[in-house]
Parts: C-alpha cells; structure tokens; sequence
C-alpha cells in the first residue's frame, strides 16, 4: 500500500481547519474496513488515508512542528501498512473488565500468531507481528499485524488460538473497501 508522504500532510492550522470533514470521512472508511471476530478482537484495515488521519492526530495531540518530529511519525505509522500485496492491521483487544481484560492479555501471549485471514479457497495467511508488542508475560491490548495476501482480497478474519477459535466472513462493502486498498498498491 502506498505510503503517506509529506507533502500530502497539513499544517497544525490548516488541519483544525477541516478536521470536522476529515474526521467524517476518515471514520466512514474505518467502518468499512472494521470486523469483529470473537467479540473481543476488533480487526482494523489500515490504509493510506487512515495512516495519515492517525499522523495528522498525532501531529495535533502533540503541538508537532520540527520537521524531523512530523517524518518520525511518518515512518512509524507508515510501518503498518505492510508492503505490495499486503494488508496492515490494527488489532485491538476489546475487554472492558480491567481484571478480566488482565487475565486474558496474560493467557492470550500466543494470539498474534493464532490470527489469520481466510483466502477464496480456504488458505490461511497468518500475521507477521513486531515481537516487542508481547511482554514475557502479557500481550498488549493493541496489536499492529500486516499479513501478506499476494494481492488477494480475503473473505474472512478468524483465530484459531485455543479457547478464542472464532471466524467471521467479510461483507461484499468491507471486501470492496480491501480490494479498493490493495489496487492501490503502488
């Protein structure tokens, strides 16, 4: 997926400007791109507009002006969104119990390499992960994945980790939304 680039990001003026119809716009396309699986796993397809919605928050929430400060952020969200062929995913684990939520961060330390993305035909592509994201004794509750689809639009999300085995197929608005993304590739 295509990366966001500098010039394409606003200053802090400019952005407080218009942030009412980007932030409109911006959650409509996470609408799109959100699954549930399980109900505790919210999958969130990133992609080069949403990457720059979340730099431009960033940007804001922390009065950026250096411009080595603003490319900082660039190349750590741009991060997410994976290579060609590939879909950059934000994981969230949605527990709102904070002990219940605790106990299972702690029982859950393989669960990034428990998701997957279901392919037409049934092939599972599992998620490539940063390991700094799992503690020696808990995972945290925001994962960034990126799996490599080759350019396939998956038809559904799931994870077959033990006691969380759980899948949920795709709507045609949200396979539109990732075939839409993954053209975009360049």
């Amino acid at each position: 997926m295509r990366p966001v680039k500098r010039e394409e990001l606003l200053d802090l003026a400019a952005y407080e400007a218009s942030r009412p119809e980007l932030r409109a716009a911006i959650l409509e396309a996470k609408r799109r791109r959100r699954v549930h699986v399980g109900g505790v796993l919210t999958f969130l397809f990133e992609n080069t507009a949403t990457i720059r919605y979340q730099i431009q928050e960033m940007i804001r929430a922390e009065r950026l002006t250096r411009d080595e400060d603003i490319r900082h952020e660039l190349e750590t969200y741009n991060e997410l969104l994976g290579g060609k062929g590939e879909l950059g995913v934000s994981l969230l684990i949605e527990i709102t119990d904070p002990e219940e939520r605790d106990r299972k961060l702690r029982a859950w330390l393989d669960l990034p390499a428990h998701v997957y993305l279901e392919l037409p035909g049934g092939e599972r592509v599992r998620a490539r992960y940063d390991a700094r994201q799992v503690g020696a004794d808990r995972l945290s509750s925001v994962q960034y994945l990126e799996f490599d689809v080759r350019g396939t639009v998956p038809v559904a999300v799931g994870s077959d980790l033990p006691g969380l085995e759980a899948r949920t197929a795709l709507d045609r608005e949200q396979r539109e939304a990732l075939e839409q993304d993954l053209r975009s590739d360049a």
